[in-house]
């Protein structure tokens, strides 16, 4: 079966490592190219082409002010993804409580009081000949 292009649709688009740091960066406010360019350490033109294929697939909006474009995210495009990743919360909420139930019974295992486990001494040694 013949992959699919990582611009039809947007579980594709973001199978991209860079694309899901845009798609974040982009979260917290509407930016501008060179922002993302600064801010993410990446090429001018690499992150156009990430943008642009963003755009196609309707994660992200663009709009000009002025010379600049400004892009951010599309929440309505994200939901199915969103959607489609909480199917899977229930197995990683169970896993996480495994892993909780387990740490916190390591922790019981060592906050055994001191008297249980120590044995009185002598206060006065008898020294060994």
């Amino acid at each position: 079966m013949a992959r699919a292009s990582t611009t039809s649709d947007a579980f594709n688009a973001v199978a991209e490592p860079r694309r899901r740091e845009i798609l974040n960066y982009l979260a917290g406010a509407e930016r501008p190219v060179g922002e993302i360019v600064e801010a993410l350490g990446l090429e001018q033109p690499s992150v156009s082409k990430h943008l642009r294929v963003l755009r196609n697939v309707g994660l992200v909006r663009m709009r000009c002010q002025g010379r600049q474009k400004l892009y951010r995210t599309n929440a309505e495009a994200i939901r199915p993804l969103h959607e489609w990743a909480g199917t899977f919360e229930r197995y990683w909420q169970h896993q996480l409580n495994r892993v909780k139930m387990r740490a916190e019974a390591m922790v019981r295992q060592r906050t055994i009081p001191e008297t249980s486990i120590l044995k009185p001494t002598d206060p006065h040694p008898k020294e060994k000949s």
